[in-house]
């Protein structure tokens, strides 16, 4: 009995250091992947340092440049800036925060898109002013925030289209529904460093504004008219085009504590996902139904894309939505919807912009470095603490590097039935992509905690101990 119990000792004290070994090899395992997406990082920066400094986006392919409108608006140094302090690349973060204060003006004579600016460059200086506490930044965010505020100087108080940054004219009445109500985020952690609530009001002004035009089943269409508040279409889904919305009630909520904002956020997803589901044994999609009925769309009318409407149509932006559940605390569905996406991956090496999962077909066969598979897994391996999610991210990243690596940096693909390199890299891959990755293959070491954060859409991060419930009740005056 004695020797019995020593030998069991033995083998327990064995199967401990054979763990410990493994775990510490799976660390350096993870650490070399991280030290790889870095060096990526690093030589997709000095490519686009290279051959686009000074505009908004990298030709990857041609070593070219192209800018979004007729100036450059700087936004892939914006956009990158946040990537470059959660990896600690501190000389390229200082050499942006010397740029944005001695070198970028606002007073541009430039119509541009008040969704896009919004969550890129105001999200990215926000992000900035975080990181640094230097009030020339937060005096250069708050310029840029004022000349935003004229967009929303319509009858309904949801945004124009377009706005003049030196004039403040506005253009575009017709918006869809991200376009409309996605800026709570960004405008209410404007109004808590500035403690000016007048930002985050206009912004709650907007949401309201959808909220009020919810159907009986409390769902959105897509498309508004901003003068009239008339809907233009009775679509209602999760895609490109209403996405961020739903992000961002749950995250201003949690951010700041709005208790007027968690009823809606709670009815708006559970209209989602009572109406919006579509599950079979081996899949859980969420799609296109009409907003008064919450039936399936079966018949195609939709401008010159009839396709886009069917109910069977999604886009690679839906797959945020596995992170918003996770974040919500709903595992299971994030969980099946993740598994779907995952299997869409994997069926071509790399995810179709637009996907018909009633014809199983690609509608639209591009991928441009999108990071929302990778979002999503990243959120439900942290919380779930699940090896699979770990094991998608490790995936996706040995395809990107497979079929979107250049010579300069990364590309979009044209089709992901052919791989065919397209010379285009969003500046979101600066921002999201690569610090999705980086943050999955880092998180052994716990240098970067999700749960001290909350991310903008575009990945630019906040922690939440910054944002003190009370003073934001006040800044942002919240009843």
């Amino acid at each position: 009995m004695h020797k019995t119990l020593i030998y069991i000792v033995i083998l327990a004290l064995g199967l401990v250091a054979c763990q410990s070994t493994k775990s510490k090899s799976d660390n350096e395992s993870r650490q070399q992947l991280a030290d790889e997406v870095k060096s990526e990082f690093i030589r997709s920066w000095e490519g686009y340092k290279k051959y686009a400094w000074g505009h908004d986006v990298l030709l990857p392919v041609s070593g070219g440049y192209q800018d979004w409108y007729e100036e450059s608006l700087h936004i892939s140094p914006i956009d990158a800036y946040s990537t470059m302090k959660v990896m600690g690349l501190e000389d390229y973060a200082n050499e942006i925060e010397k740029y944005v204060v001695d070198s970028i003006s606002w007073d541009k004579d430039l119509y541009v898109k008040t969704f896009e600016v919004n969550i890129r460059i105001l999200g990215g200086l926000l992000a900035m002013y975080e990181y640094t506490g230097d009030q020339m930044i937060l005096d250069k965010t708050e310029d840029f925030g004022q000349r935003m505020l004229k967009a929303f100087d319509s009858p309904t108080g949801m945004p124009y289209y377009w706005f003049n940054l030196k004039t403040g004219e506005t253009k575009g009445e017709k918006i869809n529904v991200a376009e409309a109500a996605s800026y709570m985020f960004e405008m209410g952690i404007l109004s808590y460093y500035t403690k000016n609530p007048v930002y985050y009001q206009t912004a709650k002004k907007a949401n309201l504004a959808i909220w009020e035009r919810v159907s009986d089943k409390k769902l959105v269409g897509e498309n508004i008219n901003v003068e009239t508040g008339e809907w233009l279409n009775n679509t209602s889904h999760i895609c490109a085009g209403i996405d961020s919305y739903y992000e961002y009630l749950l995250k201003s909520y949690l951010l700041f504590g709005d208790k007027e904002l968690e009823p809606i956020w709670r009815q708006s997803v559970d209209a989602v996902n009572t109406y919006l589901v579509e599950e079979s044994d081996t899949s859980y999609w969420y799609k296109r139904v009409d907003m008064h009925t919450g039936k399936k769309k079966t018949n195609p009318m939709y401008n010159d894309n009839p396709d886009l409407i069917e109910g069977g149509i999604v886009t690679l932006y839906d797959v945020f939505w596995p992170a918003v559940l996770t974040l919500d605390g709903d595992f299971i569905r994030a969980e099946k919807n993740q598994d779907t996406w995952n299997w869409l991956w994997n069926r071509y090496g790399l995810e179709p912009m637009i996907y018909d999962f009633d014809a199983a077909v690609p509608g639209y066969p591009a991928y441009d470095l999108n990071p929302e598979i990778i979002e999503s897994a990243y959120y439900l391996y942290h919380f779930t603490g699940k090896e699979k999610f770990y094991q998608m991210v490790d995936q996706y990243w040995s395809d990107i590097k497979k079929y979107c690596k250049t010579d300069i940096a990364f590309s979009a693909v044209n089709d992901v039935r052919t791989m065919e390199k397209k010379d285009y890299m969003p500046t979101f891959f600066f921002a999201e992509t690569m610090k999705y990755l980086y943050l999955t293959f880092t998180m052994h070491d716990k240098s970067f905690v999700l749960d001290d954060y909350i991310f903008n859409t575009e990945a630019h991060p906040f922690k939440k101990s910054s944002f003190d419930k009370t003073k934001a009740k006040e800044r942002l005056k919240i009843n």
